[in-house]
C-alpha cells in the first residue's frame, strides 16, 4: 500500500508503521518535506529521489506533496480485539458497523470521524465493500493509524454475536426514531448502510432499533459519511454528558 497524503505520512512515521521504502521528488525543499526526510533517515528507511513525473504516475494523478511511502498492508483486527479496546477504556462499547460501504472517500471520511468521536472500532464486510486502500488511508488523514478495523465474513452473524454480549445494535436510516430522543449512552453498535441501498432488510430486522437524523430541507438524505459524523457526535454528546 502507498501513502502520499501529508498527515497520513506523518502519522505513519509517528506510529512506527512498517515502512518499506520512500520515494521523494527531487524538487522538494520545503520545511515539512525536510522534516519528513529527516525522520525517514532517523528510522533508517530507504529513500529514493525521483522526478516528479514518476511520483505523479505512481499516485495515478492524485494530489500529493512529492513524497510517497510504501508501507505494509493494513492489519485488520478481530471483533474481540475491538471489544478489548472498550474494556481497556473502562467504558461501554462504542462500535461502528458498515454494511457494504463501497466508496473509498466515504470510508476514509468515516474513519476520520470515528477516530475523532472516540469509536472503539469499525466492523466491515469482506464482501461487496471497500477495504483499507491508499485512497481510504489518504482521505482519513492519518486517522487510520488509530482506529481498529475488523473485516468479517457475515455482518448479520456479527450483529448476533454483539447482541449476545449485551450490546444494543442500532441501524441508522430514514424513518426511524429521532437520534435526539434515543438513549445512546450504554453499550452500543451503530450500523450504517451502503451509499445506494442503505441497510439490508435482514440486517435491519436484526437491529434492536433504528435511529434517524431529522431532515428539514428539500433534499431527503445526507451521504453516508456526513450522516455518520452527525450521528456519532450526537452519541458523543450523550455519552460524555455534554448537555
Amino acid at each position: 500500500m502507498i501513502i502520499f497524503a501529508r498527515n497520513a505520512i506523518l502519522e505513519a512515521l509517528n506510529e512506527n508503521k512498517t515502512i518499506e521504502k520512500a520515494l521523494v521528488s527531487s524538487d522538494r525543499n520545503d520545511v515539512t518535506s525536510k522534516d519528513i526526510i529527516s525522520k525517514l533517515k532517523e528510522k533508517n528507511i530507504s529513500i529514493k529521489y525521483e522526478k516528479r513525473e514518476v511520483i505523479d504516475k505512481i499516485c495515478a494523478g492524485k494530489n500529493h506533496r512529492g513524497i510517497v511511502l510504501f508501507v505494509s498492508d493494513y492489519k485488520y483486527v478481530t471483533v474481540d480485539d475491538i471489544l478489548e479496546v472498550s474494556k481497556n477504556k473502562n467504558k461501554p462499547p462504542f462500535i461502528l458497523i458498515l454494511d457494504e460501504i463501497s466508496d473509498p472517500h466515504n470510508f476514509g471520511s468515516i474513519i476520520r470521524s470515528a477516530e475523532c468521536a472516540g469509536v472503539d472500532g469499525i466492523i466491515i464486510s469482506k464482501n461487496r465493500a471497500v477495504g483499507v486502500t491508499e485512497t481510504v488511508a489518504s482521505v482519513s488523514q492519518g486517522a487510520i493509524e488509530y482506529v481498529s478495523i475488523a473485516k468479517v465474513t457475515n455482518i448479520n452473524n456479527t450483529i448476533e454475536y454483539l447482541k449476545n454480549k449485551n450490546i444494543f445494535v442500532y441501524g441508522a436510516e430514514a424513518n426511524g426514531e429521532s437520534i435526539y430522543k434515543t438513549n445512546m449512552k450504554g453499550a452500543i453498535a451503530l450500523v450504517i448502510g451502503s451509499e445506494g441501498f442503505g441497510i439490508k432488510t435482514l440486517t435491519k430486522k436484526l437491529c434492536d432499533g433504528v435511529v434517524s437524523l431529522p431532515v428539514l430541507g428539500k433534499i431527503n438524505s445526507l451521504n453516508a459519511s456526513m450522516a455518520t459524523a452527525a450521528i456519532l457526535y450526537e452519541c458523543v454528546r450523550q455519552r460524555e454528558n455534554l448537555g
